[in-house]
């Protein structure tokens, strides 16, 4: 009995002496353990995350140029040539038609939106000529039936997209106070009632700004591109969501759409770390034989190559008069987006203040198709 007690007093006195030092690792370890669980919020500890992840990547980057995918550039040397954005949807037809049948490209992408119709071809004021001042004019009404089917430069832009891979971008809303929703969105990637929504994580979007039906109907594909709400707190863009939730059903970024027509289409199907597919469990998306690496937003890791220039730009302007080089656009996946600082398409990247927001996406499309894509599954937390 005695030496139990002595035991006992002895470890209270060895308590007693290391209190101070026992408190202040309490005080330190607790902190960190809340903010690993995400009841609290320690930026100090997410700066620091962020920049080591940032210097990981700035080591790893391969820095290498890949010729597989090009970035169709509406640059300052375009709207000096071409005219001010937004261009006429004819012109944007010609440039799809000139691509397709001339530089005899694979897949087509546009990081841009075609929400609003064009009428700059004056057909809509012709129209309401023939029904009101050259009402009886039958001369008139004969040349503007002629005219009509060119002069609709919607229809014209949507025809030029018939049977081509094309992938058309729209953005996602998650604006709680706005639920409307505007233009047609895609076949989803996964409809509605083929999986489990409790078990996938991504984020639901509350409207959508998407293109013209006729325009969508006609392309083969559609992918959103906007980076919120995923953004980190510092603003630098190093994760994109692949798949957001509208409605119930599942619909995929721009990159992803890309890679799966480049692809030819493969299954996208919902990977699980268990087979209750639990609610944290959703570890990868499989495309085909290929698993890219999610995290419970359904987001992945960007797996940039390098700084800005790590893929071949090609100026639109070229592509329209003809002067582009035929082997830099050869089979290739072309990505139409902006490097004109007026039109705005700029984002932070870990390496880089200023980054084209269509080059992104292409490192996304090459992250995919490499199967390079950096995983943090759930069970990193522990």
């Amino acid at each position: 009995m005695n030496v139990t007690v002595k035991g006992v007093m002895k470890k209270t006195g060895l308590f007693k002496h290391h209190a101070v030092r026992i408190g202040l690792s309490l005080l330190l370890v607790l902190p960190l353990l809340l903010h690993t669980l995400g009841a609290i919020n320690l930026n100090v500890i997410q700066r620091l995350e962020n920049y080591t992840y940032d210097l990981r990547l700035q080591w790893t980057m391969p820095n290498t140029l890949d010729k597989r995918i090009v970035i169709l550039d509406i640059d300052e040397k375009s709207l000096q040539e071409q005219g001010h954005w937004p261009w006429p949807r004819n012109k944007l037809a010609h440039m799809v038609d000139t691509l397709f049948d001339r530089y005899q490209i694979d897949v087509l992408g546009f990081d841009i939106l075609f929400a609003e119709r064009d009428e700059s071809s004056g057909l809509k004021r012709l129209e309401a000529l023939a029904q009101t001042e050259l009402h009886g004019d039958a001369n008139f009404k004969t040349a503007l039936d002629k005219l009509k089917p060119g002069l609709d430069y919607d229809q014209v832009f949507a025809d030029s997209l018939k049977n081509r891979r094309v992938v058309l971008g729209y953005y996602f809303r998650h604006d709680t106070q706005l639920n409307s929703s505007v233009g047609a969105l895609p076949a989803p990637a996964l409809a509605k009632g083929s999986f489990e929504p409790l078990n996938v994580g991504a984020v639901v979007s509350s409207g959508f700004t998407a293109n013209l039906p006729e325009l969508q109907k006609n392309a083969a594909s559609g992918g959103f591109f906007n980076a919120s709400p995923l953004v980190a707190a510092d603003g630098v863009f190093r994760r994109i969501s692949l798949l957001q939730m509208n409605n119930g059903a599942l619909y995929e970024t721009l990159g992803l759409a890309m890679a799966r027509l480049a692809l030819r289409e493969p299954a996208l199907e919902l990977g699980y770390a268990d087979a209750d597919k639990n609610v944290l469990s959703l570890e990868y998306l499989k495309l085909g034989k290929r698993h890219i690496p999610v995290d419970i937003d359904v987001a992945a890791l960007i797996p940039y190559r390098g700084k800005q220039g790590s893929f071949t730009y090609v100026s639109a302007s070229d592509v329209l008069k003809g002067t582009a080089s035929p082997d830099l656009l050869k089979d290739t996946i072309v990505l139409v987006g902006t490097t004109a600082p007026g039109l705005l398409d700029f984002r932070i990247a870990p390496m880089q203040e200023s980054y084209a927001g269509v080059e992104a996406h292409a490192n996304l499309v090459a992250g995919i198709l490499d199967g390079n894509v950096k995983g943090r599954p759930a069970y990193t937390l522990g």
